[in-house]
């Protein structure tokens, strides 16, 4: 069984260290289950459903560190992953930015990170949701794919000197992508949520069947600067990639958007909008997330902007101490606040523009601008007078989600993101569509 309680956890915990030789020692366990079916050419493909723990320790002496992992947890597998870590340590050279492990943290519970219907999920319930995507696809002549998957399990941490934490977390998501059979339309849709019951497959099969028999035949639009509706994930894909560059370190180095000509960050100036907030809760109910980090600094709500300032950055544990600062543990999650314009709202106020459903290939081509350049993909469309007048080729862009982030008009509420790579996974993200003006595309592609 890959869910342990609390109790079951902080004794393997404990009898872990109790093996320890070294001047101090973290031990970290981890139990999940993950299930899936994966579906394509409207039929299925591949299932599974699979357990796990791991089992990692950290030994420490003086300011060597080794590290080493395994899943056997009887008495002599403990005894051994810890004379490895130490075997480790020993052969390392000094680090000097190395920390000491801390001592014993007050953490808040957070139950609703976990959801047990979700741990539970069956492939009844994932076959039910694919099988309602294929059924509206057939009839239509659409091909579909995708996978559905739930997951969920718990994490615990311990070291001798006094700390214990433990959480449990419990994820599901579901996308796909549909296609017309002469490959010249294709729709794309998801829904991620720590509750399986807030996924409604149906509901994402019908959207992205939709966007695939508007984006049939799409006609070729010149390159330029467009005002650009971004549907939710897209700006959650732009903005986890500039929320990189939100590390102290990096800035005042002189690496990041965020460096100070000279030296330091620039913490305290206007950066975005007014109407910009970005900030992590790990307790906000819509999108729970850890209640500690991976040193065991608990997690807590704050700003990273607030009416488009630059509030707070990430500061590690050495960084803050060789800056006199406090901690600032990195986010359990990331919040942008919305708005009250739907989709809908902003193609009706819209003369001339372009829609984006997704974002694809996302890399990073300057970090002092954050520009960003990557592919629309699976639904681009042409706004004309207030309308979606037609189906276009797919575009590459290059643009920075600094500039973006100044040049909104419009803002929707908000939702859980997946993510075109799966960024909403790892890392929680709350994101509205936006409207904003002048968005470069620089040139056409053939890709669907």
């Amino acid at each position: 069984m890959a869910l342990l309680t609390s109790q079951e956890a902080e004794r393997i915990l404990q009898k872990t260290l109790s093996f320890s030789k070294a001047d101090e020692m973290q031990a970290q366990l981890f139990g999940n289950r993950q299930a899936y079916n994966r579906f394509g050419v409207n039929s299925a493909s591949t299932s599974g459903d699979g357990e796990n723990i791991t089992l990692v320790i950290n030994s420490h002496f003086g300011q060597k560190g080794g590290v080493a992992t395994t899943n056997t947890l009887d008495d002599a597998g403990l005894e051994r992953v810890v004379r490895a870590a130490e075997e480790i340590a020993r052969l390392r050279p000094d680090n000097p930015e190395q920390m000491p492990f801390l001592g014993k943290q007050a953490f808040q519970d957070n139950p609703a990170a976990y959801d047990e219907a979700t741990y539970n999920a069956g492939a009844e319930t994932r076959t039910s949701g694919i099988g309602a995507t294929i059924d509206g696809a057939k009839p239509k002549n659409l091909v579909a794919a995708g996978i559905y998957d739930n997951s969920g399990g718990f994490q615990a941490m311990a070291n001798t000197k006094g700390l214990f934490g433990y959480s449990r977390q419990s994820l599901a998501s579901y996308t796909t992508t549909v296609r017309t059979a002469d490959g010249t339309g294709s729709g794309w849709a998801s829904a991620m949520s720590h509750r399986i019951s807030s996924i409604d497959a149906k509901a994402v099969g019908a959207r992205a069947i939709d966007k695939a028999v508007l984006s049939q035949n799409p006609v070729a639009i010149e390159p330029g600067n467009y005002t650009v509706i971004l549907e939710p994930n897209a700006v959650g894909d732009l903005v986890s990639f500039m929320f990189n560059f939100f590390d102290a370190r990096q800035a005042d180095e002189g690496r990041s958007f965020l460096s100070k000509r000279g030296g330091g960050n620039r913490a305290g100036e206007k950066f975005f909008g007014e109407q910009v907030n970005l900030y992590t809760d790990p307790y906000d109910p819509r999108l729970p997330g850890q209640p500690f980090d991976g040193d065991g600094l608990p997690n807590t709500k704050y700003d990273f902007v607030r009416s488009g300032v630059i509030k707070q950055l990430n500061y590690s544990r050495y960084w803050a101490k060789k800056q006199n600062v406090e901690v600032n543990p990195g986010p359990a999650n990331l919040i942008m606040d919305g708005g009250n314009a739907s989709i809908d709202d902003m193609i009706k106020s819209t003369e001339r523009g372009v829609l984006v459903t997704r974002l694809w290939y996302i890399r990073l081509v300057d970090p002092q601008t954050v520009l960003l350049t990557g592919l629309t993909r699976d639904g681009t469309f042409l706004i004309e007078g207030g309308k979606i007048k037609s189906a276009i080729k797919n575009f590459r862009f290059n643009e920075t989600p600094v500039k973006m982030l100044n040049n909104i008009d419009a803002m929707s509420p908000v939702v859980r993101i997946t993510g075109s790579e799966r960024v909403g996974e790892g890392f929680p993200i709350l994101a509205p569509a936006l409207k904003v003006r002048d968005f470069a595309f620089t040139s056409l592609s053939d890709a669907v």
